[in-house]
């Protein structure tokens, strides 16, 4: 059992975590909402969240490739400002946040 809690300890700080995904665009002054994470286990993506909704409107879709152990994100606001089939492969925040703040995705001001 403690294998396991160390191990899920370790799995929290990873991007492809929605809630940590969610925490780090939230520390960076981004509105983001959790919309599904409830993917079969044959599909490719594991959740989606909504950045700056009833604006912009950005979904992005965690995707993960088991086999490859590649973990890569959607973007997409329906091709308003994103062209279709954007996807960054990073496993940093701080590289979607900018692309976010590139494509004019407003902070809040608290």
């Amino acid at each position: 059992m403690a294998h396991k809690q160390k191990m899920n300890r370790h799995v929290k700080n990873k991007l492809s975590t929605p809630s940590y995904f969610i925490k780090r665009l939230k520390d960076s002054k981004l509105t983001v909402l959790k919309l599904f994470g409830k993917y079969s286990d044959a599909d490719p993506r594991k959740w989606t969240v909504i950045v700056d909704p009833g604006k912009t409107s950005v979904f992005i879709t965690c995707y993960e490739n088991k086999v490859l152990g590649e973990v890569k994100f959607e973007i997409s606001d329906g091709g308003n400002l994103i062209r279709d089939n954007y996807f960054i492969v990073t496993e940093s925040a701080e590289i979607i946040v900018m692309k976010l703040l590139e494509l004019g995705i407003q902070q809040r001001d608290d």
